[in-house]
């Protein structure tokens, strides 16, 4: 089971941390991401890490300014998101797989968060 949180409302140019908590089992061997979705939207795949930490994938869009990272003694992935911007306001989801691969780019991957929001004012 996964858990997120974090979200909130900030002015653009602000910061906020994501917090997603796996509990049932250990995040060891997973490969843990995060997607977003705005108002009238398709959901957007922002990044993905393994285990260890290394990235699989890190949008173009969130480059420099959002950093995934996961700790396994906690348990938990975050998403450090720096520099926010209006157009970064969406439900955010955690999501976790066995492996990386072209689930993650079609969204079918198979363990997911419930979303929090963030909402950036310009």
């Amino acid at each position: 089971q996964l858990q997120a949180s974090g979200g909130g409302s900030v002015q653009a140019g602000g910061s906020l941390r994501l917090s997603c908590a796996a509990s049932g089992r250990t995040v060891s061997g997973l490969v843990m991401g995060w997607f977003r979705q705005a108002p009238g939207k398709e959901r957007e795949f922002v990044g993905a890490i393994g285990w260890k930490g290394g990235y699989f994938y890190l949008g173009d869009f969130v480059k420099g300014r959002f950093t995934i990272s996961n700790d396994n003694i906690e348990n938990t992935m975050y998403l450090q998101m720096n520099s926010l911007k209006p157009e970064d306001t969406a439900v955010y989801y955690c999501a976790a797989d066995m492996t990386y691969g072209s689930q993650w780019l079609y969204g079918n991957v198979n363990y997911w968060g419930q979303g929090t929001q963030v909402t950036v004012s310009s």
